[in-house]
Protein backbone atom coordinates (compact mmCIF):
# COMPACT_ATOMS: atom_id res chain seq x y z
CA UNK A 1 0.00 0.00 0.00
CA UNK A 2 1.42 3.57 -1.08
CA UNK A 3 1.02 6.05 1.76
CA UNK A 4 1.25 9.75 1.41
CA UNK A 5 2.52 11.56 4.33
CA UNK A 6 3.52 15.19 5.13
CA UNK A 7 6.91 15.77 3.23
CA UNK A 8 9.57 15.07 6.00
CA UNK A 9 13.65 12.89 4.93
CA UNK A 10 13.82 9.84 6.44
CA UNK A 11 15.35 10.63 10.26
CA UNK A 12 17.75 7.86 11.81
CA UNK A 13 15.85 6.82 14.72
CA UNK A 14 17.52 6.07 18.19
CA UNK A 15 19.95 3.64 18.10
CA UNK A 16 20.24 3.57 14.68
CA UNK A 17 24.00 3.47 13.28
CA UNK A 18 24.80 5.95 11.05
CA UNK A 19 26.93 3.52 7.84
CA UNK A 20 27.26 5.94 5.00
CA UNK A 21 25.06 8.64 3.00
CA UNK A 22 25.15 10.59 -0.08
CA UNK A 23 24.02 13.59 -1.80
CA UNK A 24 23.84 14.37 -5.59
CA UNK A 25 22.32 17.03 -7.62
CA UNK A 26 22.05 17.45 -11.07
CA UNK A 27 20.78 18.91 -14.09
CA UNK A 28 17.07 17.41 -14.91
CA UNK A 29 18.23 16.19 -18.79
CA UNK A 30 17.55 12.67 -19.79
CA UNK A 31 21.16 12.03 -20.19
CA UNK A 32 21.38 12.02 -16.31
CA UNK A 33 19.28 9.57 -15.62
CA UNK A 34 21.73 6.16 -16.18
CA UNK A 35 24.34 8.36 -14.24
CA UNK A 36 21.97 8.55 -11.34
CA UNK A 37 21.13 4.66 -11.45
CA UNK A 38 24.84 3.48 -12.31
CA UNK A 39 25.71 5.98 -8.65
CA UNK A 40 23.41 4.18 -6.63
CA UNK A 41 24.57 0.84 -7.49
CA UNK A 42 28.28 1.95 -6.78
CA UNK A 43 27.08 3.20 -3.48
CA UNK A 44 25.27 -0.30 -2.45
CA UNK A 45 28.03 -2.34 -3.54
CA UNK A 46 30.08 -2.40 -0.34
CA UNK A 47 27.08 -4.53 0.65
CA UNK A 48 28.03 -7.00 -1.40
CA UNK A 49 24.18 -6.85 -3.05
CA UNK A 50 22.17 -9.84 -5.28
CA UNK A 51 22.19 -8.80 -9.12
CA UNK A 52 18.58 -9.14 -8.40
CA UNK A 53 19.00 -6.09 -5.88
CA UNK A 54 21.27 -4.08 -8.06
CA UNK A 55 18.75 -4.34 -10.39
CA UNK A 56 15.33 -3.81 -8.27
CA UNK A 57 17.47 -0.14 -7.13
CA UNK A 58 18.19 0.60 -10.34
CA UNK A 59 14.94 0.39 -12.31
CA UNK A 60 13.62 1.66 -8.96
CA UNK A 61 15.93 4.71 -9.36
CA UNK A 62 15.57 5.07 -12.94
CA UNK A 63 11.89 5.47 -12.84
CA UNK A 64 12.07 7.96 -9.79
CA UNK A 65 13.84 10.02 -11.93
CA UNK A 66 12.61 9.69 -15.27
CA UNK A 67 9.79 10.90 -13.47
CA UNK A 68 11.19 14.06 -11.96
CA UNK A 69 12.90 14.87 -15.87
CA UNK A 70 9.53 14.66 -17.50
CA UNK A 71 6.62 15.31 -15.33
CA UNK A 72 8.35 17.87 -12.97
CA UNK A 73 10.41 19.91 -15.31
CA UNK A 74 8.47 18.78 -18.42
CA UNK A 75 11.80 18.03 -20.31
CA UNK A 76 10.57 15.67 -22.78
CA UNK A 77 13.68 15.47 -25.30
CA UNK A 78 15.54 12.80 -25.08
CA UNK A 79 12.77 11.08 -23.92
CA UNK A 80 11.25 10.53 -27.65
CA UNK A 81 8.42 7.40 -28.55
CA UNK A 82 9.91 3.53 -28.06
CA UNK A 83 13.35 3.40 -30.32
CA UNK A 84 13.28 7.44 -30.99
CA UNK A 85 14.96 8.07 -27.57
CA UNK A 86 18.42 10.15 -28.07
CA UNK A 87 20.53 11.88 -24.87
CA UNK A 88 20.14 15.26 -24.40
CA UNK A 89 23.06 17.39 -22.38
CA UNK A 90 21.64 20.58 -22.38
CA UNK A 91 18.23 21.21 -20.20
CA UNK A 92 15.14 22.46 -22.01
CA UNK A 93 13.38 23.76 -18.93
CA UNK A 94 15.83 24.74 -16.23
CA UNK A 95 16.19 22.52 -13.18
CA UNK A 96 17.90 20.17 -10.71
CA UNK A 97 16.91 16.72 -9.78
CA UNK A 98 18.02 15.86 -6.01
CA UNK A 99 19.40 12.46 -5.23
CA UNK A 100 19.91 10.91 -1.27
CA UNK A 101 20.73 7.66 -0.26
CA UNK A 102 21.51 6.40 3.19
CA UNK A 103 22.92 3.31 4.26
CA UNK A 104 21.68 1.94 7.83
CA UNK A 105 22.06 -1.28 9.09
CA UNK A 106 21.15 -3.09 5.55
CA UNK A 107 18.85 -0.67 4.63
CA UNK A 108 19.01 1.19 1.63
CA UNK A 109 17.02 5.07 2.11
CA UNK A 110 16.34 6.45 -1.13
CA UNK A 111 14.95 10.15 -1.85
CA UNK A 112 14.43 11.66 -5.30
CA UNK A 113 13.31 14.89 -5.02
CA UNK A 114 12.55 17.95 -8.00
CA UNK A 115 11.25 21.18 -7.22
CA UNK A 116 8.85 21.05 -10.70
CA UNK A 117 5.44 21.70 -10.95
CA UNK A 118 4.27 19.23 -8.65
CA UNK A 119 1.43 16.69 -8.77
CA UNK A 120 -2.27 17.50 -9.02
CA UNK A 121 -3.89 14.48 -8.36
CA UNK A 122 -1.30 11.88 -6.28
CA UNK A 123 -4.04 8.99 -6.03
CA UNK A 124 -4.46 9.14 -9.81
CA UNK A 125 -1.08 9.84 -10.63
CA UNK A 126 0.07 6.15 -8.65
CA UNK A 127 -2.41 4.10 -10.99
CA UNK A 128 -1.25 1.88 -13.07
CA UNK A 129 -1.10 2.81 -16.06
CA UNK A 130 -1.88 6.39 -15.91
CA UNK A 131 0.00 8.29 -17.37
CA UNK A 132 -0.05 12.56 -18.63
CA UNK A 133 2.70 11.94 -21.28
CA UNK A 134 0.65 9.67 -23.84
CA UNK A 135 2.88 10.74 -27.20
CA UNK A 136 5.80 10.06 -25.74
CA UNK A 137 4.33 6.34 -25.16
CA UNK A 138 4.68 6.55 -21.27
CA UNK A 139 3.36 3.02 -19.79
CA UNK A 140 2.36 5.13 -16.47
CA UNK A 141 3.85 1.95 -14.52
CA UNK A 142 6.72 4.18 -12.70
CA UNK A 143 5.04 4.35 -9.23
CA UNK A 144 3.42 0.90 -9.87
CA UNK A 145 7.27 -0.49 -10.76
CA UNK A 146 9.30 1.45 -7.76
CA UNK A 147 6.49 0.04 -5.32
CA UNK A 148 7.07 -3.44 -7.21
CA UNK A 149 11.30 -3.52 -6.61
CA UNK A 150 11.42 -1.43 -3.79
CA UNK A 151 10.07 -2.64 0.05
CA UNK A 152 8.06 0.70 0.95
CA UNK A 153 7.30 3.50 -1.08
CA UNK A 154 6.14 7.28 -0.29
CA UNK A 155 5.41 9.81 -2.65
CA UNK A 156 4.81 13.59 -1.24
CA UNK A 157 3.80 16.27 -3.91
CA UNK A 158 2.40 19.52 -3.76
CA UNK A 159 1.38 21.57 -6.98
CA UNK A 160 3.71 24.42 -8.12
CA UNK A 161 6.35 22.86 -5.07
CA UNK A 162 7.62 19.91 -6.43
CA UNK A 163 7.58 16.02 -6.37
CA UNK A 164 10.09 14.18 -3.83
CA UNK A 165 9.90 9.92 -3.88
CA UNK A 166 11.12 8.47 -0.24
CA UNK A 167 12.21 4.59 -1.18
CA UNK A 168 13.62 1.77 1.16
CA UNK A 169 14.82 -1.54 0.49
CA UNK A 170 16.01 -4.41 2.75
CA UNK A 171 19.47 -5.79 1.40
CA UNK A 172 20.95 -8.87 1.60
CA UNK A 173 23.44 -9.68 4.52
CA UNK A 174 26.53 -8.46 2.49
CA UNK A 175 29.87 -7.37 3.63
CA UNK A 176 29.40 -4.05 5.85
CA UNK A 177 30.84 -3.27 8.27
CA UNK A 178 29.40 -1.15 11.35
CA UNK A 179 31.73 1.09 12.85
CA UNK A 180 31.95 -0.76 16.33
CA UNK A 181 33.17 -3.79 14.19
CA UNK A 182 35.86 -1.49 12.48
CA UNK A 183 37.76 -0.01 15.22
Amino acid sequence: MIEVKEKRPYVLQEGDRFQNEICLEFDAISCNESFARVAVAAFIAPLNPTMEEVSDVKTAVSEAVTNAIIHGYENTYGYGKHGQSSPVCCPIHEGKVYLRCRLSQGILYVEIEDKGVGIDNLSRAMEPLFTTRPELERSGMGFAFMEAFMDDLEVESQPGRGTIVKMKKKLGSGGWLSCEEEG
